[in-house]
């Protein structure tokens, strides 16, 4: 049965609200997109923006509504990690199996795009229009200039918030009776920098790679952009010994950077100029639910469970959002009432599941991925997932290279961590981690 037409507003234009808004009109809706910022289409960033990972999760969405080829474009693939450890050649850790790959997009260039292929779908957006009030049960927004200048109206069938860790609608839905609601800052921020192309336009880090520089409390990531250069994401605490709160001179930053990244050196000048001139923003876990009041309003994406980047899941899990919700569309039809309680019940233990996994991934890239014991679990992981591919999948597959539910990827990695606890006590584990008998306990311990 097709769906009724509803007159639909999305607050927010980011990559959730565009691509929502493409889903939506796939259904006939009229749809206006508001955003207080302007068109992102014609403004140069202020080194913000991460580079994205887009993996299993954000392809299928976007291949469901029929854009994937079209973003394929404006991304490049990564397929292995390169570490950059201290006194240590650089070395190479492949993702997954042959053709798996996460893929490094900016996020600017993807969310003009977004844009673009939402406005020839027919979505009307509205920006430098600020959201200053909803009212739930009628399903109406009111903007305005600031909070004191006068409103205007605007009445709905039904509202999205898509606007982010932050969301306007979010916080109207927090003042109801037994809204539940989280924030959890971590005490690390992180900065943008970025590594120029070489004069002729080529990389000067391998292409195919996610750079990381682990460094104990703080780390270095890269991730290459189309015309050669690198976006860096620099992730270090606000205050303590090494932080952001005690680097206030050029001097004092190029010793930073000599100290700690000296494959880096040949570009320290351009560093050092993003480093002071770019902001250091902070990173919050945001939990909430309800998602959606009635059957008039409803959060997707950041607005309904902001995590931290280490998984580099936050975009995918909200473009996951959006499938499923298009999935109980098709299934309830114009049952909006059903459609919202489904779409929360349904991706809430999933948001939490992920939110969990990215922060311990943040634990897992800055310090352990420089501790011995550590790494020889991973490698004793590594030689029996190749051996038994059916057997044992690790969670970082789980989570990036397929569709299963996070929930379960979370349950299952505790499991496995649990059995490989085990597995390390075993006398001389460090010379016979590649024997009979630890392949063997693995599978006995499997078999429980």
């Amino acid at each position: 049965m097709p769906q009724k037409k509803k007159n639909i507003a999305i607050i927010g234009s980011g990559l959730v609200g565009s691509l929502l808004a493409i889903y939506l009109r796939k259904h006939g809706h009229d749809i206006t997109v508001f955003d207080r910022r302007p068109d992102i289409r014609n403004i140069i960033f202020s080194g913000r923006s991460i580079n994205l990972a887009m993996s299993n999760r954000g392809w299928t969405a976007l291949k469901e509504v029929g854009i994937e080829e079209e973003i394929r474009k404006i991304g490049i693939p990564l397929d292995k990690r390169a570490m950059h450890v201290v006194g240590q050649p650089e070395y190479y850790q492949k993702y997954g199996k042959e053709g798996e790959a996460i893929w490094s997009i900016s996020r600017g260039v993807l969310n003009k795009k977004m844009i673009d292929l939402a406005e020839n779908a027919g979505v009307n957006f509205r920006f430098n229009e600020k959201v200053w009030d909803v009212d739930l049960p009628e399903a109406k927004i009111y903007t305005g200039e600031t909070e004191k200048s006068e409103w205007k109206s605007y009445q709905y069938d039904i509202i999205f918030g898509c606007d982010g860790a932050f969301s306007r609608v979010r916080h109207k839905m927090q003042r109801r009776s037994r809204f539940d609601y989280s924030q959890d800052f971590i005490d690390v921020g992180y900065k943008e920098l970025t590594i120029p192309a070489n004069a002729d336009g080529s990389y000067k880090l391998d292409k195919n790679s996610f750079h990381i520089w682990p460094r104990g409390k703080f780390m270095l990531i890269a991730m290459p952009n189309l015309d050669g250069s690198f976006t860096c994401t620099l992730f270090m605490p606000f205050e303590g010994e090494v932080s952001f709160d005690n680097i206030n001179t050029k001097p004092q930053a190029q010793e930073f950077f000599t100290t700690y990244f000296p494959n880096v050196m040949q570009v320290i000048d351009d560093l050092l100029e993003d480093f002071f001139k770019n902001p250091t923003s902070a990173m919050v876990t945001m939990k909430c639910y309800p998602w959606t009041y009635w059957d008039k309003v409803a959060l997707v994406g950041d607005s309904a469970h902001a995590i931290v980047p280490f998984y580099g899941q936050g975009m995918n899990a909200g473009f996951e959002d959006i499938y499923v919700l298009n999935q109980l569309i098709e299934k309830h039809s114009n049952d909006w009432e059903t459609i919202f309680m489904e779409y929360q019940r349904s991706r809430k233990p999933n948001a939490d599941a992920i939110a969990e996994l990215s922060y311990r991934n943040f634990m897992e890239m800055s310090s352990k991925t420089a501790d011995p014991s550590f790494l020889l679990q991973k490698k004793i992981e590594k030689r029996f997932a190749a051996k038994y591919p059916n057997k044992w999948i690790p969670a970082y597959s789980r989570v990036t290279f397929s569709d299963r539910p996070y929930s379960e990827a979370l349950a299952i990695g505790d499991a496995q961590e649990e059995l490989m606890q085990e597995v390390m006590q075993m006398p001389n584990i460090t010379t016979v981690w590649d024997s009979k008998a630890v392949e063997e306990k693995i599978l006995s311990l499997l078999d429980k």
